[in-house]
C-alpha cells in the first residue's frame, strides 16, 4: 500500500544573474531575468513565492567563470553564462527585510570567505531574518574560482572535500560552542559582581582556539546565538566523497538526477551513509531540481515545450556542463560524441551523464537537450501532480523549481500546479506558514540541530576557555596591603 501523501518541500531555484540553468531562455518574450540588477525584481518574485507557500527561495552562486568554450571565455560573456553574477548574501539581506516567512538560502564556497567572517555574516542574517537562513556548502569545481582566491588552479577533488570538512568544523565551533543559549542576559540591574549590570555572562562565552592545517581561529564568535544557531545546511555533492560529506553534515541534499530511479538510489545511499555517522535516515531531506511546462491539455503542454526548446542556446547549455568539467568542446560539431573524460571538476555530474547515455557516449547536441529536458516535467496540472507523487514515492521530499522565465515559470506553477498539489495533500496551505518560524523549524520541526549532528558535539566544549575561566582575579591584579 503506498505511503500517504505529505506536503513536499517547495524551493525556488534562483540565481542573481541573467542566464542560470536553461541557457538562452532570457531572450523569450515575457522573460524578465535580465532585470537581475534591480531589487524590485527580486522583492516582487520572492513575495509572490512566500504568498504561495513556498518554503524557500534558494540562490545558487559561482565565484568564477566556467572553463573555456569555443576557444576562450568570450563565449560566456557573449551568451551571459552566469556572468555577470551578483553576491546573493547581499541580496538576501534586502529580502530578509521585505519578507516574513519564506526561507532564504544561498550558496557559498569554502574558498571565498574566511570561516570566522562568514560565520558572523550568517549569524547576523539569521538574527535579522528571524531564523530563516540556509547555506548550500560547496567546494567550487571551477578552476577560475580558485584562481580568484589565490589558488594556483583547481584543487584535487578529495582535497576540496577535506577543506570543506575543516571549514565546517570551524563554523560549527563558532555557531554551537562559543556561546551558551542564555549567555546574553542584558540585565540592567547593578547588583552583580563589580557593581555593574550583567550584559553577558562571562562563564558562558568562550574562545574556541581552533588550529588546523588551513585555519587558526581564536574566537570568540562575535555574534550571540541566532534563532537557528547553525543555519539550515544543504549540500549537493553526488560523488562518493561528496555523498559522505552530505551524509555527515547536510540536512538537505539538492539533486539534479535525470530519472526517478537514479534519485531513489542516491537518496537510499546517502541515508545509509548518514546512519553510519550516527544520524537518522530521515535527517537528510532530498530536494530534486525540476522544471515544468504546464498546459490545459497534454498536447498544449507538448507544443509549449517544443517552443521552449526552439529558443534554447545549445552552446550555452554545453558550455555550462563541459565548463564545469574543465573541458572545451566548443570547437567540435554539435553531433560529435563527448568522449570519456577524467576530470577534477564535477565528477558526480559526469557520472550522471554517462548513466543516461548508451555505452557511456553522448553527442554534444544530446548533451544540450539532456541539460534542458532531463529534469523537465511536461503535462497538465493533474499529470504533473501524478509525476510529483511518483517522485515522492521514490523517496524525494521536495522540489527545487527551475525556471526558464522569471516570473512566468513560477506564476504558472503557482496558479495551475499548486492548487492540484494542495488538493492531494502534496503542498501546504500558505496560511500554515506563520511568521516567526525558522527555516529549520518549518522543514524539520525543530529550530536547532539535533544532538546527533556532528556540530552538536561542540556545545559546552569550550568552558575551559570561557571569559570567566581565564579571568585574572581582582586580588591578584590589586593585591591588598
Amino acid at each position: 500500500m503506498p505511503a500517504a501523501a505529505k506536503p513536499l518541500v517547495l524551493s525556488a531555484f534562483l540565481m542573481n544573474t541573467t542566464s542560470h540553468i536553461i541557457g538562452g531562455a532570457w531572450r523569450r518574450n515575457g522573460a524578465q531575468q535580465h532585470r537581475f540588477n534591480e531589487l524590485d525584481h527580486w522583492v516582487s518574485l520572492v513575495r509572490k513565492l512566500e504568498d504561495a507557500g513556498f518554503d524557500m527561495a534558494f540562490f545558487a552562486d559561482v565565484v568564477g567563470l566556467y572553463g573555456d568554450h569555443e576557444g576562450g571565455w568570450a563565449s560566456h560573456v557573449r551568451r551571459g553564462l552566469q556572468v555577470p553574477a551578483n553576491d546573493p548574501l547581499v541580496l538576501l539581506s534586502a529580502l530578509a527585510a521585505t519578507t516574513d516567512r519564506i526561507g532564504l538560502a544561498l550558496t557559498s564556497s569554502v574558498i571565498q570567505a574566511h570561516p570566522f567572517n562568514f560565520a558572523r555574516q550568517l549569524s547576523t542574517l539569521d538574527h535579522l531574518s528571524g531564523g530563516r537562513v540556509g547555506w548550500n556548502v560547496v567546494t567550487s569545481a571551477l578552476e577560475n574560482s580558485h584562481r580568484n582566491f589565490d589558488g594556483a588552479g583547481l584543487a584535487a577533488h578529495g582535497d576540496r572535500y577535506d577543506w570543506a570538512e575543516e571549514y565546517l568544523d570551524v563554523c560549527y565551533k563558532l555557531w554551537e560552542g562559543s556561546w551558551d543559549d542564555d549567555a546574553l542576559t542584558q540585565d540592567k540591574t547593578l547588583e552583580h559582581d563589580r557593581g555593574v549590570g550583567l550584559h553577558a555572562d562571562p562563564a558562558k562565552v568562550a574562545k574556541i582556539n581552533h588550529v588546523s592545517e588551513r585555519y587558526s581561529v581564536e574566537g570568540p564568535h562575535l555574534s550571540s546565538p541566532s534563532p537557528q544557531r547553525t543555519p539550515f545546511l544543504v549540500q549537493a555533492g553526488s560523488s562518493p566523497r561528496g555523498r559522505d560529506v552530505a551524509a555527515r553534515n547536510a540536512e538537505a541534499t539538492f539533486s539534479m538526477a535525470p530519472r526517478r530511479d537514479i534519485a531513489a538510489s542516491h537518496a537510499a545511499d546517502v541515508r545509509a551513509r548518514a546512519q553510519a555517522f550516527g544520524r537518522a535516515p530521515e535527517d537528510v531531506l532530498f530536494i530534486q531540481g525540476l522544471s515544468f511546462v504546464v498546459g490545459s491539455t497534454e498536447a498544449e503542454a507538448r507544443e509549449k515545450a517544443a517552443d521552449l526548446d526552439a529558443s534554447i542556446d545549445d552552446h550555452a547549455l554545453i558550455a555550462h556542463t563541459a565548463g564545469s568539467l574543465g573541458v572545451d568542446v566548443g570547437h567540435l560539431p554539435l553531433d560529435a560524441p563527448l568522449d570519456d573524460l577524467e576530470t577534477e571538476g564535477s565528477r558526480g555530474h559526469l557520472e550522471e551523464i554517462r548513466r543516461m547515455a548508451p555505452n557511456g557516449q553522448i553527442t554534444l547536441r544530446e548533451l544540450a537537450h539532456f541539460r534542458a529536458q532531463s529534469t523537465r516535467v511536461v503535462g497538465t496540472p493533474e499529470q504533473i501532480a501524478d509525476e510529483l507523487a511518483a517522485w515522492q514515492a521514490d523517496g524525494i521530499d521536495g522540489i527545487n523549481v527551475i525556471n526558464s522565465e522569471i516570473p512566468g515559470s513560477y506564476t504558472e506553477f503557482i496558479e495551475h500546479v499548486l492548487p492540484e498539489l494542495r488538493s492531494r495533500g502534496l503542498a501546504r496551505d500558505p496560511q500554515e506558514q506563520a511568521a516567526g518560524s525558522t527555516l529549520r523549524g518549518r522543514l524539520t520541526g525543530q529550530d536547532k540541530l539535533p544532538d546527533t549532528h556532528p556540530a552538536a558535539s561542540y556545545r559546552g566544549a569550550f568552558t575551559d576557555f570561557s571569559a570567566a575561566a581565564t579571568e585574572i582575579p581582582r586580588e591578584v591584579l590589586r593585591p591588598q596591603n
